[in-house]
């Protein structure tokens, strides 16, 4: 075994920050208020009304420099991330590497102190940056226009439900038109952005080759549909190779064909949108685009459209006179606002100087590598011991593959999430199994991006054999795991009872610290 999966991890015993600190510690002292400010400035007391008014200050925690430095520290020594370990367990997510040099740019004062109210004469650089990636992203895939307002993935997908809405609300058809079709495994939120938009969700279940027949599909369509929405590849990682027959059927019935392409790492540069027959689509620009992925954090949704469905997209809008960059707000058919401003902009830039840096041929080749990446590591891994691969009918896979250790359950009593806890053991992150509905049996999903070396690539296939030797050899190891780690075996006896939950420091404190 190889001595960089001889890991133990640093844990510590690290309270919250709230339960830090000494009542006077500062770790920051502000300086005083300008006396010629203060005179010309009224107290912000006086300004808001009282209704909005503290009646107490906030119980914030009071800690100096040095413990908040040490604080972090220790909570960063406990994380595995990409920059600690080869992070290709998060199937469905594309963890890839994200270029240092543009979180300078992102750090620059140039961006950071930027206003989202200023004057869009004092903005024309990001204006230009953001106007230009929209070309960009319209030649990745054939669309007319874009917007980056939509804070992520979800929030991309929910805005083309509501664009579908008001598509055929504008044709008089929006009672008529009420139901939504997608696939088992199209992303769920294909499913659940349409149902919070209003729609009626028809699922279509995969056939033995791992995606749903054109039969399927032609008994779901009816004068009730809206639209499909629906990702491919799909989370297992096979393409339907049918799917401009299924985009034809639901335009034939007055439906548009919504284009979930959060899995699009496998097929930049070789296939578009456009060409597939798609009225609209989605990008996620802290995943393919490698704006560093952050659950509710620095995401960003880019979503695409056709001709005929720009009048819908979310307000304000860039545009370009030939001379200067303008910010427009009067579009009067547009769903309006998804989020405030033009979107998280430093994961804009970020994209923008990844796609400069890397140019047409350098995105087809990101797709290239990270099938070849892809492929190589399913061979691999299924060849050990207890793994078998779901669909094997459904031929290649392009960016991941969806495994399952049923075998191994059947044979040993192990199971995929036991194994989960027992390979951070070896340093690397808890893969992902699958998303809802759990379709295949202890499924778990790997997709290697370009990012991975093919030592990477051999340490997962590394690690995966020596945990299921331990299943078969010393089982009790596994289902004890983690034993090296900084996490534990979670107790799962509270999960479903409201009362143990605590979201916030103040639900915890009156929860379990009474």
């Amino acid at each position: 075994m190889r001595k960089n999966i001889d890991y133990h991890a640093a844990r510590w015993d690290e309270p919250l920050i709230m339960q830090l600190g000494t009542p006077g510690e500062r770790g920051v002292l502000l300086p005083a208020c300008e006396k010629q400010i203060l005179e010309e400035t009224d107290d912000p007391a006086n300004i808001l009304p009282a209704h909005l008014l503290r009646q107490t200050p906030p119980e914030l925690p009071e800690v100096s420099q040095p413990r908040v430095v040490r604080h972090f520290m220790r909570l960063s020594q406990m994380t595995m991330g990409f920059d600690v370990t080869p992070d290709i367990s998060q199937g469905t997510c594309t963890m890839k590497y994200s270029p240092k040099i543009n979180e300078v740019f992102c750090q620059s004062p140039k961006l950071r102190q930027l206003h989202p109210y200023q004057d869009e004469e004092t903005v024309q650089g990001i204006l230009e940056i953001i106007y230009k990636l929209k070309l960009f992203l319209c030649e990745i895939s054939g669309m007319d226009d874009f917007t980056f307002q939509p804070g992520g993935g979800s929030q991309a997908i929910y805005t083309n439900a509501c664009i579908i809405r008001a598509y055929h609300e504008a044709n008089g058809e929006g009672e008529k038109r009420n139901e939504i079709i997608s696939t088992a495994f199209s992303h769920p939120v294909d499913s659940a952005a349409a149902h919070t938009a209003g729609f009626k969700v028809i699922t279509l279940m995969p056939e033995s080759n791992g995606y749903p027949s054109v039969e399927a599909l032609k008994a779901a369509i009816s004068p009730r549909t809206a639209g499909l929405m629906i990702t491919n590849p799909e989370d297992t990682g096979i393409f339907n190779p049918h799917i401009h027959e299924f985009v034809d059927l639901v335009h034939e019935a007055g439906g548009l064909c919504s284009y979930d392409q959060a899995n699009a790492n496998g097929i930049l540069g070789i296939a578009r949108a456009r060409e597939a027959g798609f009225d609209m689509c989605h990008f996620n620009l802290h995943k393919t685009f490698s704006s560093p992925h952050g659950c509710i954090g620095p995401g960003c949704g880019a979503v695409g459209v056709s001709d005929k469905l720009v009048r819908f997209l979310p307000v304000p809008r860039v545009s370009f006179d030939g001379e200067k960059y303008h910010i427009e707000f009067d579009h009067p058919d547009s769903i309006g606002q998804v989020r405030n401003y033009n979107g998280n902009i430093p994961a804009v830039l970020r994209s923008y100087a990844w796609i400069m840096s890397l140019g047409a041929e350098g995105l087809k080749r990101v797709a290239e590598i990270a099938v070849l990446n892809n492929n190589y590591l399913t061979k691999k891994i299924s060849q050990i011991k207890g793994v078998t691969i779901a669909y094997p009918e459904g031929g290649q896979r392009l960016e991941q593959t969806r495994f399952s250790w049923e075998t191994l359950t059947k044979d040993t009593g192990v199971t995929t999430e036991d194994v989960r806890r027992r390979i951070v053991d070896y340093g690397i992150q808890s893969y992902h199994t699958s998303h809802h509905p759990i379709i295949v049996p202890e499924p778990f999903t790997l997709e290697p991006s370009e990012s991975f070396s093919k030592e990477d690539l051999d340490l997962y296939v590394e690690i995966f054999s020596k945990v299921a030797e331990e299943a078969y050899e010393n089982t009790e190891v596994v289902l004890t795991a983690p034993h090296r780690s900084t996490t534990y075996q979670v107790d799962r006896s509270g999960c479903n009872d409201p009362e143990q939950w605590a979201m916030t420091w103040k639900a915890y404190r009156r929860k379990h610290l009474k």
